[in-house]
């Protein structure tokens, strides 16, 4: 099987395995939809840190404004106390979004842990483990996202709360960020060597036949162009190369800071060594007291 380690920017993002048999269309529309459900995962993930401490979502209309004005317009929320989970406790939204009536820390914690789950399923650390990622993975991480919900909030949440929008594939990005790092399916395209995946092909086109490789890719949309080509050598590469350029620069430095003629106190250096080899006098001590022949 292939791995591709997939890459958005200079990014690692996560490991995918297929074969060089498959078309290109599907293995991109596949990649594509991965990358952004583990979006969407996170996205669900930031929006349930807040419903878990100031409750569900208010309606727009109401949304920023303080209790005086909420009092003077005669707004109510409808589905504050219709959606609150049981045993709720007051947890006074300070940005004006939620209704306040907060899950208690029991139930907090179920979203908690659920939280922790899903985004383990979908952590870059994977591309460290050697694990690849599927639909499937994310489709489970959902999964513990939508069944917490529906613990700690049986009732249900309103319509219009992120959470449930993003669950039901109903959000309205529109205006915001994460539109911008979200990717069309139908511009996704994918990019290795310098070069772009073709349409219509399939991998063993732009790959060979060789079915057991590991390949880095770089996932775009069309309209941003070719992407910048990977380093040749990594990070940690590059700094073990420039700690032993440093090293043989100090051993430099070292050498020419001794005497020009300190290779004379050598042995090799010594005229007369060979003649005294031959009368057999080297390693000859002399002691106190004793006469010379």
């Amino acid at each position: 099987m292939v791995i591709f380690l997939v890459k958005r920017g200079d990014e690692n993002q996560f490991l995918y395995e297929t074969n060089v048999n498959k078309a290109v269309d599907d293995v991109v529309k596949d990649i594509t939809a991965i990358f952004n459900g583990r979006l969407k995962v996170n996205r669900i993930c930031y929006e349930m840190e807040e419903l878990q401490k100031h409750g569900t979502f208010l309606p727009l209309e109401m949304q920023g404004l303080t209790e005086e004005q909420i009092k003077e317009l005669k707004l109510e929320d409808p589905w504050a106390k219709r959606c609150a989970p049981q045993d709720y406790v007051v947890q006074k939204d300070e940005m004006g979004r939620r209704c306040g009536f907060a899950p208690p820390s029991h139930l907090q914690e179920v979203l908690k842990r659920a939280m922790e789950t899903a985004k383990g399923i979908i952590s870059k650390k994977r591309v460290d483990l050697r694990e690849c990622l599927t639909q499937k993975d994310v489709a489970r991480a959902l999964d513990e996202l939508r069944g917490a919900t529906k613990i700690v909030f049986p009732a249900g949440l309103p319509p219009h709360d992120p959470v449930r929008m993003e669950l039901e594939n109903v959000e309205d990005l529109t205006g915001t960020q994460a539109a911008n790092e979200v990717i069309d399916p139908s511009r996704a395209c994918l990019w290795a060597f310098g070069k772009k995946f073709i349409n219509g092909n399939k991998l063993s086109d732009h790959l060979g036949k060789n079915d057991k490789t590991k390949v880095t890719v770089k996932l775009c949309s069309n309209s941003e162009g070719a992407p910048g080509r990977e380093p040749i050598m990594t990070e940690d590469e590059r700094k073990q190369l420039m700690l032993h350029a440093y090293r043989k620069q100090e051993e430099w430095k070292k050498l020419e800071q001794d005497d020009d003629d300190s290779y004379l106190d050598s042995k090799w250096a010594d005229g007369k060594d060979l003649k005294r080899q031959f009368h057999g006098l080297n390693d000859i001590a002399w002691k106190p007291g004793m006469k010379k022949c």
